[in-house]
C-alpha cells in the first residue's frame, strides 16, 4: 500500500496479521450488509409509494407513511418483540452461537441467514485478500466483492437490483479503472457499454420471440458494472460462467422445490458470482475454455 510504506512492509512481513484484519472486517462488513439486504428494497418500495402517491395527488395513509427508515434508523431490534439489539447482542457470528439462535429476549428463532451471510463475507474478502496481497487495488475489490453480496441476496429475495447500489458500482469501475486499476480506460467503457447492451440484446430478442421477459433491466446495469471493473474481455467468460450455473441450479431448484417451469429466477445472482469468480480468475478460465487449454 503506497501510502503507508511502514504499514505495507509490516503487513507482508507479518501476513497473519493482514490476514486477521481482513476476516474480522469481512465479519463486520457483512453485520452491515444484513442491514442493507433487508432495508434497501423496503427503503425502495416507500419511495416507490410515495412517488405514486404524489403523482395520483393522494394521501399516503397508514402507519409506515409516518415512519422514518434508513441504513441507520431504527437501531437493530427484533422483529417480533422490538427489543432493542445490545451491542454485545450484535457481534459477528458470535453472537449468534452465544444466544443459540433466538432473541434474548422473546426466544423466537434468529434466521440463519445472518451469520451465513457474515461468514460468506468474511470467506470471501479472505480469498480476495489471498489472491491481491497488501496492496492499495485491495480496498477497491474489496468494495466490489462487497457490493455483489449485497446485490445477489437481494436479487434472490426481491428480485431487484438496484440502482442505488449497480449505478455506483458502474462508476466506480470505470473511476479506479482510470486512476489505479489494471484495465485501461478505453477497455473499462467498452466493458460497461458492452455489458449493458450485450443484455439488452437478448432481452429484446427473446422478448420478440416469446412476448416475455427474461430479465430485468437491473441484470444490464450490473454486467455493464463489472464490463467497467473487468473490462470488455471479461464479458465472455461471465456469461458463459453465469448462463451455465444459472440454468443448473434453476433446474435443481425447479425439481427441489417444485416451482412452475414459468416462474422467473433472479438471474444476478450467477451474474455477480460469475464476476466475482472472473475477477479472480478470469485470465486462467480464459485460457482453459476460450483458448482450448493452457
Amino acid at each position: 500500500m503506497t501510502e503507508s510504506p511502514l504499514l505495507s512492509e509490516f503487513l507482508r512481513e507479518y501476513p497473519l496479521y493482514f490476514y486477521l484484519f481482513v476476516g474480522a472486517l469481512g465479519l463486520i462488513v457483512g453485520s452491515f450488509l444484513n442491514v442493507v439486504i433487508l432495508r434497501l428494497p423496503e427503503m425502495m418500495q416507500r419511495e416507490w409509494r410515495s412517488d405514486c402517491h404524489a403523482l395520483l395527488d393522494l394521501e399516503d395513509s397508514g402507519a409506515v407513511a409516518d415512519e422514518k427508515l434508513s441504513l441507520s434508523f431504527p437501531g437493530s431490534h427484533c422483529p417480533h418483540c422490538q427489543h432493542a439489539i445490545k451491542p454485545w447482542e450484535n457481534i459477528p457470528v458470535i453472537s449468534f452461537l452465544a444466544l443459540r439462535g433466538r432473541c434474548s429476549s422473546c426466544a423466537t428463532a434468529i434466521s440463519w441467514r445472518y451469520p451465513a451471510v457474515e461468514l460468506a463475507t468474511a470467506v470471501a474478502s479472505l480469498t480476495v485478500a489471498f489472491h491481491i496481497g497488501v496492496e492499495l487495488s485491495l480496498i477497491a475489490y474489496l468494495l466490489l466483492t462487497w457490493t455483489l453480496i449485497a446485490l445477489a441476496v437481494i436479487d434472490i429475495d426481491t428480485q431487484l437490483l438496484p440502482d442505488d447500489l449497480t449505478l455506483p458500482l458502474l462508476w466506480a469501475g470505470l473511476l479506479f479503472n482510470v486512476f489505479l486499476g489494471p484495465v485501461s480506460p478505453v477497455d473499462a467503457i467498452l466493458g460497461a457499454a458492452g455489458g449493458y447492451l450485450l443484455l439488452w440484446s437478448i432481452y429484446w430478442l427473446f422478448k420478440l420471440a416469446t412476448g416475455k421477459e427474461g430479465m430485468g433491466y437491473g441484470d444490464f446495469k450490473l454486467l455493464a458494472a463489472l464490463g467497467a471493473w473487468l473490462g470488455w474481455q471479461s464479458l465472455p467468460i461471465i456469461i458463459l460462467l453465469s448462463s451455465a450455473v444459472g440454468a443448473v441450479l434453476g433446474i435443481l431448484i425447479i425439481a427441489a422445490q417444485g416451482k412452475d417451469r414459468s416462474q422467473p429466477l433472479p438471474f444476478g445472482p450467477y451474474l455477480a458470482t460469475a464476476g466475482w469468480i472472473s475477477l479472480l480468475w478470469g485470465s486462467a478460465l480464459s485460457t482453459l475454455f476460450l483458448d482450448g487449454g493452457p
